[in-house]
């Protein structure tokens, strides 16, 4: 009986160790996505955008407008990325520099940046 005991008691203990280990490689995935995750850390928008937007994505006089607005908050992600696809007033086109994921990375970014 005492020996049944201790090999239920073991098994506890190491189903509760795996447990402990999945979510900490959890929450261990999750902190590199979400540091990752942000529009100043992608490398797509600092090569290409922010030289206009600013690093911090708040515009810069006389050139890019602010992605941390009410009208880039207001704009749907279709509009978002057809302007950054299809380029808009002094805007380039960025259709064939950036991969369609790219610019559903940048969209995504940019919402998350306002909240949306």
């Amino acid at each position: 009986m005492l020996h049944q005991l201790a090999e239920a008691d073991l098994k506890t203990s190491r189903f509760a160790l795996a447990l402990c280990c999945l979510l900490l490689q959890a929450a261990f995935f999750a902190q590199a996505q979400s540091s990752d995750a942000t529009l100043t850390a992608n490398s797509v928008f600092k090569n290409n955008c922010a030289k206009c937007h600013g690093k911090t994505g708040q515009g810069r006089h006389f050139a890019g407008p602010s992605l941390v607005s009410d009208k880039a908050r207001d704009a749907s992600n279709e509009d978002l990325q057809a302007i950054i696809f299809n380029g808009k007033g002094r805007m380039p086109k960025f259709a064939g520099k950036l991969t369609s994921e790219e610019i559903s990375t940048l969209v995504r970014q940019i919402e998350a940046l306002n909240g949306k």
